[in-house]
């Protein structure tokens, strides 16, 4: 092992000293290194040479290269000896391995030329409208909004018949009344959130359980030592119901995309079968006669 080492050694040394001999050493062909009876050529550090590279980094790169080459060829040499009685299942292995990633190719190929990967709306509710069932909370979920201002603020009252009026026109007012004195309005009303985050932006206490503020869908109050905090519900969906559609979109397009996907594999798979009983490429022997 220590003799295969130091024969190693002085190939490289012998192929790097080479290297900066030539004017331009990615010109021709020659050995660089070996280790038993693999060597490694001029010709495959050309090819896998950065581009632009010159003079010393040039020589560098080659020295790095076949050092690494060599350490590399003398583990596998290592390996080889150490579980010869292996052989044979690691080159199964590595057959089955490369099958499975010519296959895994092919079928990536067909999938891109054939799946289309768009879905409506339409295509999105009928699934979920089918597998409702599947898809449950193990959470609260709520819609809402919440209005903090200052403490003592002068028309508090204002703003507290202003939330609770649905009117356009009214909602518009008390955008601008809090537009005006800077007053922060969080709005979940568009989209479903967790409860717990919701909560986040009050002055609650995480001991304490607030599920009793969900029983009701007029405008409620909080406050703290410094803000006044008007917050209304305006739905809840509980742990165990139908989780929201609108949080399920993106899940049900990957599902639909894995179903046209398998499809086409499948499809392919027997139009494949086919051809290759038709052209008599294929022949399934009865296991019992052999014949």
């Amino acid at each position: 092992m220590r003799m295969r080492v130091k024969i190693a050694v002085a190939a490289l040394s012998l192929a790097v000293a080479g290297c900066r001999e030539l004017p331009d050493y990615f010109v021709g062909d020659r050995t660089l290194a070996r280790v038993g009876r693999a060597e490694l050529q001029l010709s495959e550090v050309a090819s896998v040479a950065p581009e632009g590279v010159t003079g010393e980094d040039s020589a560098a790169f080659v020295k790095l290269y076949v050092d690494r080459w060599v350490r590399r060829r003398l583990k596998l040499r290592e390996a080889e000896e150490l579980f010869s009685d292996a052989a044979a299942d690691i080159e199964q292995q590595v057959e089955a391995y490369r099958q499975a990633l010519l296959i895994r190719k092919l079928e990536r190929y067909c999938v891109d030329r054939e799946v289309d990967t768009v879905f409506t709306e339409k295509d999105i509710a009928a699934y979920y409208d089918a597998h409702k069932e599947d898809f449950r909370l193990d959470g609260t979920l709520v819609k809402g909004r919440i209005l903090r201002f200052a403490e003592g603020y002068r028309q508090s009252k204002k703003l507290l018949e202003l939330m609770a009026l649905p009117q356009e026109s009214r909602q518009k007012e008390l955008r601008d009344l809090c537009e005006k004195n800077d007053f922060t309005m969080t709005d979940f009303t568009g989209s479903w959130v967790d409860f717990q985050e919701f909560l986040s932006y009050l002055p609650t206490l995480r001991s304490q359980s607030y599920d009793p503020v969900l029983a009701s869908a007029a405008v409620q109050q909080m406050r703290d030592s410094h803000s006044h905090y008007y917050f209304q519900i305006t739905g809840v969906r509980r742990a165990g119901e139908p989780i929201p559609l609108e949080r399920l979109r993106p899940t049900i397009r990957r599902i639909l995309f894995n179903q046209r996907q398998n499809e086409v594999i499948r499809r392919y798979e027997e139009e494949v079968y086919a051809r290759g009983v038709e052209e008599k490429e294929v022949k399934i022997y009865d296991c019992d006669t052999n014949e």
